[in-house]
């Protein structure tokens, strides 16, 4: 069990790094991007990291609690996956096809792919969660983040004023 603790907390700091990367920066490098990138505001686009960064600290501590509850654990994987996506689409294809740097591609490279895929070698090696269900997971939870992602933005455009 201690094993799993350890590498569950990678998880929510990796996740921590990339997103203060994204919030510093990527609101006022959306609004040169916008024939691939819908301009975002500062307020909606912190709103809705903070909410991101707040699930994954969420699901990382129950899934270091409650490891043996199946919809926790895909959830948990899934959003490991879903964050190694993420680094290649869009962070890494939208700065080759930019020709320019794309917020979140530094900490992606370098710390989320490393980590994330570290993580979930040592998951399938040691029967945490098998290939076929971390892709599942990873479709789903994707398919879900990448769903929240417009009406947190909208919520953040209407709640939060700075």
């Amino acid at each position: 069990m201690e094993d799993i603790l350890n590498i569950v907390y990678i998880f929510p700091i990796a996740i921590t790094l990339h997103n203060i990367e994204e919030a510093l920066w990527l609101p006022e490098w959306s609004q040169h991007a916008a024939k691939y990138h819908k301009p975002v505001k500062r307020n909606e686009f912190h709103f809705a990291v903070l909410c991101v960064t707040i699930l994954a600290y969420l699901i990382s501590f129950s899934y270091a609690f409650n490891s043996h509850i199946e919809i926790i654990k895909y959830a948990f994987w899934g959003f490991v996956g879903a964050m190694v996506i993420n680094a290649i689409f869009p962070h890494l294809i939208a700065t080759i096809v930019m020709r320019k740097y794309a917020l979140g591609v530094l900490t992606g490279m370098f710390i989320n792919i490393p980590c994330f895929s570290l993580m979930i070698t040592y998951a399938i090696k040691n029967d945490l969660i098998s290939v076929r269900e971390l892709i599942i997971s990873t479709v789903i939870v994707g398919g879900v983040l990448i769903s929240i992602l417009p009406v947190l933005f909208a919520i953040g455009r209407k709640i939060v004023k700075f």
